[in-house]
């Protein structure tokens, strides 16, 4: 609950099941530089990617590795599967949302062919990236549970 004088923090959750590392150690350097934004990095041990945040889909993009979600309090969050999986153009992806969509924490977003990114020799590291300067600040680095785990706050 927000009162006079306090900035009320917002919980960002896991949208995969794995381990949650810096974003500063994920493997591509737009992200690790944080040119897009700040936020965490999880490499996904699930095909499910869950909603980590009250919202509305903003973006599904048309090759289907990345969706954008602005939260109820109008904050801009990306969720970007894998590292340079632009280039599979939608193979391995199955998106359960579009744009408009209201979703919350937890629900089903999209379903990932983890084995089949990794065949195609890229990587599925997934960014959670807050692109209009918010900033992260992480919880405890290690093992999620999608849509159950919170990886960050931001105010």
């Amino acid at each position: 609950m927000k009162t006079q004088g306090t900035v009320e923090q917002q919980t960002v959750y896991a949208t995969q099941d794995g381990a949650l590392i810096p974003l500063e150690d994920m493997p591509d350097k737009v992200f690790a530089e944080k040119m897009m934004g700040d936020g965490v990095c999880i490499i996904p041990t699930s095909p499910q990617v869950k909603c980590p945040i009250n919202g509305t889909v903003k973006l599904v993009a048309d090759t289907l590795h990345a969706i954008g979600i602005v939260s109820d309090d109008g904050c801009e969050l990306l969720i970007h599967i894998g590292i340079d999986t632009v280039k599979l153009k939608g193979n391995g992806f199955k998106v359960k949302v579009k744009t408009g969509d209201k979703v919350t924490v937890g629900d089903l977003l999209a379903t990932v062919d983890l084995d089949f990114i990794q065949s195609q020799g890229l990587q599925t590291h997934t960014a959670l990236i807050l692109t209009n300067g918010n900033k992260a600040i992480p919880n405890s680095f290690g093992q999620t549970k999608a849509g159950i785990t919170p990886v960050f706050t931001y105010t």
